[in-house]
């Protein structure tokens, strides 16, 4: 299974009811279709990067879908043809997920076994304490 984030931009001057439906169709489309809607994410009304057909602000609404790939295409083409989403985006993400788990896990085992290695401070004190001695030695006269 492929997991896939759909983001799409809804009018501004859609209301919040309406909103609600095409969340609701798009979810619907996409379970019609033999995939799963994992989450539903609305983030509400933001501004625009640049002006869309003459809209400034638009309602932000992210889903992630689990299913093949061949429901998303479907689930494109009904935001394709509906006036009230001005721009929408699909991005898979599984690949992104399982390199982030990857990291997660190596992080765990790093912090459970004690990691030998040393923080950025540590490295620090150390760089300014040679440093130092560098100094010293200098002003006696010797080199190392």
């Amino acid at each position: 299974m492929r997991v896939y984030e759909v983001l799409f931009i809804v009018a501004p001057n859609t209301e919040e009811s309406d909103i609600e439906s095409l969340v609701a169709q798009m979810s619907e489309v996409a379970t019609n279709q033999g995939a799963e809607v994992a989450k539903v994410d609305r983030m509400g009304r933001r501004r625009l990067a640049y002006p869309i057909q003459k809209f400034n602000e638009g309602h932000y609404v992210v889903l992630t879908v689990e299913g093949t790939g061949a429901e998303i295409a479907e689930v494109e083409r009904r935001m394709r043809v509906t006036d009230a989403i001005i721009r929408y985006l699909t991005i898979r993400i599984d690949e992104d997920l399982k390199r982030a788990d990857k990291f997660r896990a190596r992080r765990s085992a790093r912090s459970t076994a004690g990691s030998p290695r040393r923080s950025r401070d540590a490295r620090d004190r150390d760089v300014r304490g040679r440093m130092a001695e560098v100094e010293v030695t200098e002003e006696e006269g010797e080199e190392l």
